[in-house]
C-alpha cells in the first residue's frame, strides 16, 4: 500500500486532506510539524511520498526537505502552501488545493522524475 505522509501544522488541513486521501485509497500518516517527521522517520522500503507545508513554526518545509536529503530520504515531497510568498520549492500546490490536482500532484511525485528518451 502507498502511503502519503502529510505534515501540516493546521489541524483542519490534515483532517480534510487525510480523509480524501484515504477515500482514494492511500495510507496515510499525519505530522504536525516537520519536527514531528524527524521523530516517527518513514520507512524508506514503503513506496509513498511526502506532502509537505512551505509554511510552519520550526522547520519549514524547504528546511525539512535539505535535512531530509542530508539523511538519505528517497521519499518525494509535494509542497503545498497557503501563503502568497513565494518559494524556493518548484511549483506548491495552493490551498485549498482542488482535489483533482492533489491527486495528480501525488500520482506524479509517486512516478518520479520524468527522464528524456
Amino acid at each position: 500500500m502507498t502511503i502519503v505522509h502529510i505534515v501540516d501544522d493546521d489541524a483542519s488541513v490534515r483532517t480534510a486532506i487525510s480523509r480524501l486521501l484515504q477515500a482514494a485509497g492511500y495510507d496515510v500518516v499525519v505530522y504536525e510539524s516537520a519536527e514531528e517527521l524527524l521523530a516517527r522517520l518513514p520507512e524508506q522500503s514503503e513506496p509513498g511520498c511526502i506532502l509537505l507545508d512551505v509554511v510552519m513554526p520550526g522547520l519549514s518545509g524547504p528546511e525539512l526537505q535539505d535535512y531530509l536529503r542530508k539523511l538519505g530520504s528517497t521519499l518525494p515531497i509535494v509542497f503545498m502552501t497557503g501563503s502568497a510568498e513565494p518559494t524556493a520549492s518548484q511549483d506548491p500546490l495552493i490551498k485549498p488545493v482542488p482535489m483533482h490536482r492533489l491527486l495528480d500532484a501525488i500520482e506524479d511525485a509517486l512516478r518520479g522524475p520524468r527522464t528524456a528518451e
